[in-house]
This record gives C-alpha cells, structure tokens and sequence, in this order.
C-alpha cells in the first residue's frame, strides 16, 4: 500500500464545495492505504490578492476544523494546504497540518512571499496582502520525519537543506506554480531539493482551471532521494500516491555519502531563529 497521498484539488470560488470536495478526496486517498495526506495551496479559495481577504479565517476556524475531523475520521496525517489566515489584522499564507487523533501538529506561515515581476508573462506581490511566516515547520510520524514549506518557498534551497539536516525525510511542499514558472521550474526544482538533499520531495498543486483569474500548473509530484519523479499527476483533478521508502534513502546515502563529505569547515547553513 502506497504511504503518500498528494491531492489535486480543482478549487473554485464556493468555499463549501471547495471544502466538501477537498474531505471527499482526503477520504479517498486514505481509502487507498495513504497514511499521510497533502492538499494543495490555496485550497478552500481562489488564488489572488484579491481574493486572500474575504476568504481569510482565523485558525482554528472553519476550514481547519473541518480538517481537523477529516485526519481523526481517517486516522491519518494530513497536511492541509494553505489557507488565507487572518491574525491580529495581519493575513498570511498558512499551512496546518493535523494528526490521526485530530490535533493540530503544526502551522506553517509561508516564509517566502511570492513577489515577482516576468514582463510580459506574469506580474504577481503576494506582500500586498499578505505578511511572511518567520518559523520553520517540521513534524514527526511514525513513518518519517516531514519538513513543510509553501510554493514559493522550494525555491530557497537553505530551507531543505535545514530541514534535512534536521532529520527531515521528506519535505512537502504545497504549492500553485503558474503557466509561466510551471513548466520552467516546477519539476526542476523539486528535483533539485531531493538531489541535493537526498530526501522524498512531494507537491501539491490546485488543478488547472483555465478559467481563472490564476492559472495553476497543476502537475502534482513525488520525487525520490535519487531525484526521479516517481509519481506525477496531470492538469486535472486527481489523486496521486507514492511509497515513502526509507531503505531506498539509506541506500542513496551511502551510495553517494555527501552528508559525510560536506566540508564544515569552510561553510554551513544554519538557522538564525527558531521561530
């Protein structure tokens, strides 16, 4: 039976539907033997600046409550997302992540805010709207140790590279890469976190609606330490799973020992605070 299941949820502007449909697959996937689940970011709303305010919730809320049942009715892990969170007047892009007896393990406030400007393809400031997360998230199961980091954030390698040295066997990442970045850096960079790291690299993406205001590339991955994807959704709404197998990752580490061979002694990234 597959461990991960990484959903692909076509989101819309109804946030019930959004909700119920995100349940219904999370079941799904947990139906199929996944112990750990993911769902993409931006879950129960559309993607946009324009759109973070109104569908914003304080945490807990409703959306994390329903989460929160979700992972105790299946009795499994199950990261949520993101949502748009609501916080002492200030909103972030906000990853919750729920254990088999329904608690809340972690949240992650996206650390990275995606600000960027491509002329002519894509102009996108998510720090119009919202504030960075300023911690690191990671969690324990009785599976593997799981770092968390949102979209943007893949493409600071310093994060995995913490994440890893902290013991991280996997890193997830939900995320909505667009029609531009998508298929420039989407499969590259995840591949390039479990290479350099030698680590399972999982994303969750929106599906496609080329009816929205942002177009997601959809194209949900695993990728193992040896830097294969090894499983790939399309454009569509879809479940994916992959085994997370930690023999494979000690066998890769010992190939190919880069953790015993880095030279500490010229350089090092470390954590400057906690969070």
């Amino acid at each position: 039976l597959s461990l991960l299941g990484v959903v692909q949820l076509l989101v819309t502007k109804a946030k019930a539907d959004n909700l119920q449909r995100a349940c219904s697959l999370v079941k799904e996937a947990a139906g199929q033997g996944a112990k750990v689940v993911v769902l993409p970011e931006c879950f129960n709303s559309p993607y946009g600046t324009g759109f973070f305010a109104e569908y914003a919730e304080k945490i807990p809320g409703e959306s994390t409550h329903v989460l929160s049942e979700a992972a105790k009715e299946c009795g499994i892990y199950l990261v949520g997302g993101s949502i748009p969170e609501e916080d002492g007047g200030k909103l972030f892009n906000t990853c919750s992540v729920f254990g088999p007896d329904g608690k809340l393990l972690v949240k992650h406030r996206k650390i990275h805010l995606f600000d960027i400007d491509v002329p002519g393809k894509i102009r996108f400031q998510e720090s119009e709207t919202l504030s960075p997360g300023s911690s690191l998230s990671m969690f324990e199961t009785p599976y593997c140790k799981i770092g968390v980091g949102i979209c943007y954030d893949i493409r600071f390698s310093e994060l995995a590279q913490i994440y890893a040295k902290k013991g991280c066997q996997l890193l997830v990442y939900p995320g909505a890469f667009n029609m531009t970045t998508g298929p420039a850096h989407w499969e590259l960079l995840q591949r390039a976190r479990a290479v350099d790291n030698q680590v399972y690299v999982a994303t969750a993406s929106p599906a496609r609606d080329q009816s929205a205001s942002y177009v997601a590339w959809g194209h949900s991955s695993v990728v193992n330490p040896w830097g294969e994807v090894i499983t790939k959704a399309g454009s569509e709404e879809a479940v994916v799973y992959a085994d997370i197998d930690l023999q494979y990752l000690a066998d890769v580490r010992q190939q190919i020992p880069i953790t015993m061979q880095r030279r500490d002694d010229i350089y090092n990234v470390s954590v400057v605070q906690e969070g």
